[in-house]
């Protein structure tokens, strides 16, 4: 079975209490070798470690998403720091931006996100950046720290910008996260977008529980779907599905290091 990686899920969420182990069970079963499992704040980036100790398909991200980057203080850096050296960890993520629901203050957020990129030049990780609704700022600090950084820069998750964003992220070496949303009738720039990022450039991923890819839409998703995200990927490409997987595969394992 062509091999693929979900390059991006929550599989310590709550919505996975009842059965993640037979959810981790069907993620192997469809073809899924890797998954990365990010933070959002400090109790889910300690979940994100411990899941990855347990499960050796399963790698792990920590960091503080924008929603709680008023959190950010220098005790909970100082703890950050101590878990992004803990084996498996391959991310410093979530970080980013957030306008659209602005649930810690913009100067905030900047700030959290600039401090996290640090962390993640100073132990030499890449970075998974979440960003909605604020495009021009994550480009601007992304150019700002790309000078101190080297190709392995991130991925810019579920990317949600237009073609010209695109270019420019993958200019300073940042890889283009695809989500769910590929799959939807009327996601036309996304796939706009799919079809002008060079495929060394693109990985794929559900987001799960969220973002869940037709024709699952509005049932929770998982990562044995993110073979649905690679089937819409290949089709918008005019290519077979194992063209896709084999690359996209050895871009997450480029970039996050991950054992080929």
């Amino acid at each position: 079975m062509t091999e693929l990686v979900d390059s991006h899920c929550h599989l310590d969420a709550p919505q996975f209490d009842a059965d993640r182990d037979a959810v981790i069970a069907r993620m192997a079963e469809s073809g899924v070798r890797y998954a990365i499992n990010p933070g959002v704040d400090l109790p889910s980036s300690r979940a994100a470690v411990a899941l990855a100790r347990q499960h050796e398909s399963i790698y792990a991200a920590v960091g503080i998403h924008p929603h709680e980057a008023k959190t950010l203080d220098a005790v909970a850096l100082k703890e950050l720091k101590q878990l992004a050296t803990s084996p498996r960890v391959v991310a410093v993520g979530e970080i980013g931006l957030d306008y659209y629901r602005d649930l810690s203050p913009r100067d905030v957020q900047r700030r959290t996100f600039e401090v996290q990129l640090e962390l993640a030049a100073e132990l030499d990780l890449p970075v998974i950046v979440h960003d909605r609704d604020a495009h021009d700022d994550v480009l601007g600090i992304l150019r700002d720290w790309h000078s101190t950084f080297d190709i392995r820069a991130g991925v810019l998750h579920s990317f949600s910008g237009d073609v010209a964003m695109a270019e420019q992220a993958v200019a300073k070496g940042v890889y283009i996260g695809v989500s769910g949303p590929v799959t939807y009738k009327n996601a036309h720039r996304l796939r706009d977008v799919v079809r002008a990022v060079p495929l060394e450039r693109l990985l794929i991923e559900t987001d799960a529980p969220y973002l869940t890819p037709h024709p699952h839409r509005g049932q929770r998703n998982e990562p044995a779907y993110v073979r649905r995200v690679a089937q819409a990927v290949a089709d918008v490409r005019d290519l077979i599905l194992e063209q896709v997987a084999a690359q996209t595969t050895a871009n997450a394992c480029v970039l996050f290091g991950l054992a080929g």
